[in-house]
């Protein structure tokens, strides 16, 4: 297990990558648009870890609320399994609340499944599985992929 990514939820990528990429000299390697949960997503790689900035695409989104009632900042943090649903299932066995209960497809093409934050001091963690498919360029897509936060 590693830190994948922590989420950062903010009003506008271009404006956040000013600061990312201008200031701190962070390279942006992937963007995407999960249209499904209305956000835009952009990775920047630190180490050996990544930044993922969540813009939203609409006041009504799962990110649009989020900054509403908290305004910019962490969103989650992401952990990076070899295999989803053997934690899915530790978890489960434990009583540990999830809001997802099966892995499904998220950003990246990876295998993705949330835990509530009532089951981990108030941390949204998200659990992610790379997949042979999942995508290692820059490149805008909108995909049907579900990324609830």
């Amino acid at each position: 297990m590693k830190i994948d990514h922590l989420g950062i939820a903010v009003e506008s990528i271009e404006q956040a990558l000013a600061f990312y990429r201008t200031a701190l000299g962070l390279e942006l390697t992937h963007t995407e648009v999960v249209a499904e949960q209305g956000v835009k997503v952009a990775m920047l790689p630190v180490g050996e870890s990544r930044l993922e900035l969540l813009e939203p695409t609409g006041s009504d989104t799962p990110v649009g609320k989020f900054l509403a009632k908290r305004g910019g900042g962490i969103h989650h943090i992401c952990l990076g399994v070899d295999d989803l649903e053997a934690v899915l299932s530790r978890l489960k066995a434990q009583g540990i609340p999830l809001i997802d209960d099966k892995p499904r497809v998220g950003a990246e093409g990876c295998l993705v499944a949330f835990v509530h934050p009532k089951g981990t001091g108030g941390v949204l963690v998200e659990l992610s599985q790379k997949q042979p498919q999942s995508l290692s360029s820059t490149e805008e897509t909108s995909s049907a992929a579900t990324h609830t936060v």
